[in-house]
């Protein structure tokens, strides 16, 4: 991309507005906030027509959810501030446009403005360390019929997934170690598994040693990052014409799926997301939404697709070994995607790792979390 197409598209993307909460009654969890659509972050028009059709939403419904997730964002951190050890998680209820709190005590008690307050059993504290003895349990590797595990806010419980065309004697040992741990613990079953998705590519496409392909997931000041199970370190990576982009630096998978590849000299650097529709997605920063929040991803094999955040912190167990730490999502992904970036409005929020499911009749796909990317290669976006 050169200098000229690059402000070109800087100056046909809209700029994202600051973010303005808007004044409350009184510090109760019962106030009605009602957020401003003007406070509501800025997203092109292609981003809002895949929000659109896979939300099921008008362009109006678009920029109010929006600045109702902004608002939500911010009541997250007052919220759980304010509870402490009480604290049971939230998420974000579309239905309502309003943060769900849960909290171990009164939930009269909170006084959070603009959430809605509810009393669980258990705190996000309790179920965390339920999910941290399952993870024990597991080790490096989990039984093959054993999709993974997450903490399920919304049910308060600890939810251990399976494929039930898989089930055989070890997992269901597993399975009874795992349901002792706690009383939280419950298993739903599945008909498919995730798998990774490190053949082809998400956003800009690159090869690995000139043979699989992945995507760049987004920009650092020295190079990219992309999901660890698309190379090693001492990998090439190339782009689609053969050019030199980069070294693979540092890669973690199983464990965790992210890696960090360094540019070679004289490749340009831009903090854009492209999204296959003709348009490139700003990126402003990576303030992590809460559950709920809508999300899209791009991927040169489906496009850009939109949904909601359902769970964070999950486990999950690919044929590979087990991956901890990982935002699911029912947004859709094909072989292909894998790598590419996420993004809410245009905060970026994490690499594609892998997922069950298609586009064509929906499924769910696992994003790994930018944030601890960053933080574990000591690296820095390239923001727009």
């Amino acid at each position: 991309m050169n200098h000229a197409r690059a402000t070109r598209i800087a100056g046909a993307l809209l700029l994202a507005a600051g973010l303005a909460l808007p004044a409350t009654q009184a510090a109760t969890a019962d106030t009605a906030v009602t957020p401003l659509v003007e406070a509501a972050p800025k997203v092109t028009a292609a981003m809002a027509q895949a929000m659109q059709r896979d939300l099921h939403l008008t362009a109006g419904q678009v920029q109010s959810r929006l600045a109702a997730e902004a608002t939500a964002t911010t009541l997250e951190q007052a919220a759980r501030k304010e509870l402490g050890a009480a604290y049971g998680g939230s998420y974000f209820d579309a239905a309502t446009g309003k943060l769900v709190v849960q909290t171990t005590g009164s939930a009269a008690a909170v006084r959070t403005a603009g959430v809605h307050a509810t009393k669980v059993p258990y705190s996000s504290a309790t179920l965390a360390g339920v999910k941290s003895r399952i993870d024990a349990l597991a080790g490096r590797k989990a039984p093959a019929a054993i999709n993974g595990w997450y903490v399920d806010t919304r049910s308060d419980s600890v939810v251990v997934t399976v494929n039930k065309t898989k089930l055989d004697a070890t997992a269901r040992a597993f399975l009874d170690r795992a349901t002792a741990v706690h009383r939280a613990v419950r298993v739903v079953e599945e008909t498919s598994s995730p798998r990774t998705m490190a053949d082809i590519v998400g956003a800009y496409p690159y090869y690995i040693n000139n043979a699989a392909r992945c995507s760049i997931g987004f920009t650092v000041t020295t190079g990219f990052v992309s999901a660890g199970h698309c190379g090693t370190p001492g990998s090439v990576a190339t782009d689609s014409s053969g050019a030199l982009l980069g070294y693979f630096q540092a890669s973690t998978f199983p464990g965790n799926d992210y890696s960090y590849v360094s540019a070679a000299g004289g490749v340009n650097l831009y903090g854009y997301v492209y999204g296959y529709d003709g348009y490139y997605y700003y990126v402003h920063g990576s303030a992590e939404m809460p559950e709920g929040s809508s999300i899209c991803r791009s991927g040169s094999t489906t496009g850009m697709w939109c949904g909601t955040v359902q769970a964070k912190n999950q486990t999950v167990n690919y044929p590979q070994g087990t991956v901890y730490g990982l935002t699911q999502t029912n947004v859709c992904a094909e072989p292909g995607d894998s790598g590419g970036s996420w993004l809410s409005a245009n905060q970026a929020q994490g690499v594609t790792s892998g997922g069950s499911g298609n586009c064509s009749t929906g499924g769910t796909t696992f994003f790994q979390p930018v944030n601890p990317i960053l933080s574990a290669y000591g690296l820095s976006l390239v923001l727009t």
